[in-house]
């Protein structure tokens, strides 16, 4: 590919990151495959950008224990990854669903990370499991879904709409 040639565009490098207001669960882009399958991605943005970002060690907790606790919430839940600058996860579903019905999905588990998980909660933080299982901490994990709670998960991202 030449300069001059079209290059593909990232959606989420569109966004301008300075109208947003965190956190909030934002519809980004359904894409259908060749047999039909729809498969929707989603912005979870848990901290306003290019004001706070999570530590890793929190962010890898969250990760690992919302990977079960949204699989429980959300029909069709195939991945939630974590974005690099550290303030939320792209989340993908097969199927269409409402940002409402995520965000309230998200709440749910990042409730229960503030205010009950305990250690056994937190999935695959073994050498055999986990990449980097050194990296985690559950107290960290927790004072910041204190504190993204505290906020309000909004619906929308450019308007409060607080779940």
């Amino acid at each position: 590919m030449t300069e001059h040639q079209d290059k593909p565009v990232v959606e989420s490098f569109q966004l301008d990151h300075t109208k947003v207001k965190a956190p909030y669960v934002r519809y980004i882009d359904t894409e259908t495959g060749p047999h039909g399958d729809i498969v929707s991605n989603y912005d979870l943005r848990l901290t306003q950008p290019n004001e706070q970002a999570i530590p890793t060690g929190g962010l890898h907790t969250i990760e690992h224990t919302i990977a079960v606790l949204l699989r429980e919430r959300i029909d069709g839940y195939i991945d939630c990854s974590p974005f690099g600058c550290r303030t939320g996860f792209h989340l993908l579903t097969w199927g269409k669903h409402s940002t409402e019905e995520v965000a309230r999905a998200l709440k749910e588990s990042l409730e229960f990370i503030a205010y009950k998980a305990t250690w056994d909660d937190v999935p695959a933080t073994t050498i055999e499991s986990c990449g980097n299982y050194r990296d985690h901490s559950l107290f960290t994990a927790k004072e910041w879904c204190k504190q993204i709670l505290e906020q309000g998960i909004s619906s929308d991202p450019f308007e409060r709409k607080v779940v």
